[in-house]
């Protein structure tokens, strides 16, 4: 029997206001009920998950340094920190763990300083655009990578 494998997500600033803020954008689920169907996919999947959401650089650069040994892998949406967190991209180069970038919105159809990621040269993929259904792509990507590695 194959181990259970566990994924971290994170989020970054201003995500606990998925929902509310800027819904045109963003949509109209919230953070809750994003986890919610997140942990329902991952059960599906037999894959353990936490869910995780701080507004603080070093909080999150503390969540991923703690990661090896306690999960197999990361999804990380770090908000506006995506663009500027030269600290978050070495804590995920420095654990080696499989990472896939997520965000709702598409990122490179935006804004010009949103179009350059610090992160995405050190993470396995990046998914943007496709609303909160990049969540669920990047755990079935994911679980497509742990069973190609068992």
């Amino acid at each position: 029997m194959a181990e259970k494998r566990a994924i971290l997500v994170i989020n970054g600033p201003n995500l606990q206001l998925l929902g509310t803020r800027s819904p045109e954008i963003y949509g109209g689920r919230t953070l809750a009920q994003l986890e919610e169907r997140l942990h329902d996919e991952a059960r599906e999947l037999g894959i353990g998950l936490e869910c995780r959401q701080s507004n603080h650089e070093g909080e999150i650069v503390d969540w991923i340094g703690q990661s090896p040994g306690n999960w197999d892998a990361l999804i990380l949406n770090a908000g506006a920190y995506t663009h500027t967190s030269i600290a978050i991209r070495d804590a995920i180069e420095g654990t080696g763990l499989p990472t896939i970038e997520v965000h709702i919105s598409n990122i490179h159809a935006r804004e010009s300083f949103r179009h350059q990621s610090m992160l995405a040269p050190v993470c396995l993929g990046q998914i943007c655009g496709l609303g909160v259904a990049g969540y669920g792509l990047a755990l079935r990507a994911l679980a497509e990578v742990f069973r190609v590695k068992a």
